[in-house]
């Protein structure tokens, strides 16, 4: 599916079975509250930390897309295409770091 696709399928659903969007500001505090999740299954999955039983079973994927709707949902009510706003992050991060990742030493 392609972005667009992507904030049209959550704005059908929001408007269908969400019944409307939650302001802005609730949907910056789930955002982040949804990053948290994530957060929290990399630090212990991947990182240091040991992993709580409870952890054990939820799915990084999952969370992910929890993510990912919210965040669609935050462009939508804002007038963001994400589309095309990563196209044009993409080709800034392009020019930007054209060579400076090349010459990382940290990198190679």
């Amino acid at each position: 599916m392609e972005i667009k696709e992507a904030q049209q399928i959550v704005d059908n659903w929001i408007k269908t079975v969400g019944v409307r969007y939650f302001n802005e500001l609730t949907n910056m505090a789930m955002l982040t509250e949804e990053v948290g999740e994530v957060s929290r299954i990399i630090a212990r999955r991947y990182g240091e930390q040991s992993e709580k039983e409870s952890d054990k079973n939820k799915d990084l994927g999952d969370e992910m897309a929890d993510v990912l709707f919210v965040l669609i949902c935050l462009a939508n009510q804002t007038g963001v295409d994400l589309e095309e706003a990563l196209q044009k992050n993409l080709a800034k991060k392009t020019g930007r770091d054209s060579e400076r990742h090349k010459n990382n030493e940290k990198l190679k």
